[in-house]
């Protein structure tokens, strides 16, 4: 596994595997959010295998799969629930960047976009990309 911080609460990491649920309880974490269409993965990989084995090793689990065509106001205030637990939360995609993109979004306006990059990039997501996109946010 390959769990980064974002911040003290929210995580996120690279496809993740049923045998690393017993691990991600044990490193604190009450929820995982898989970020990552079913599509894009085979059977073992999908959010159904991954969640029953979240879900038995005492996890809470949410799904909420993510494209570039579905980073919607809609589903940012979705991940943004999620991301709010009793506890901190895993999110996984692909290599972790949707799942901060998401975070990322849901931020703009609440921190500079230099501090949202950076955080991102202190991860290791280099989101220079989204600059325009979070400052037309954060002007709206």
């Amino acid at each position: 596994m390959d769990i980064r911080q974002i911040t003290p609460t929210y995580h996120v990491s690279p496809q993740l595997d049923a045998v690393d649920a017993q691990a991600i309880k044990d490193a604190g974490f009450v929820r995982v959010v898989c970020n990552r269409p079913d599509s894009e993965v085979p059977p073992a990989l999908q959010s159904e295998a991954i969640g029953a084995a979240m879900r038995a090793a005492g996890l809470e689990f949410e799904v909420l799969p993510l494209t570039h065509m579905t980073m919607t106001p809609e589903n940012v205030a979705i991940q943004e629930g999620f991301a709010q637990a009793d506890g901190p939360v895993l999110a996984y995609c692909a290599s972790g960047t949707r799942s901060t993109v998401i975070w990322a979004l849901s931020q703009a306006g609440k921190l500079s976009t230099d501090d949202i990059l950076n955080t991102a990039a202190k991860a290791g997501y280099d989101l220079g990309g989204l600059r325009p996109t979070l400052d037309a946010l954060s002007e709206g």
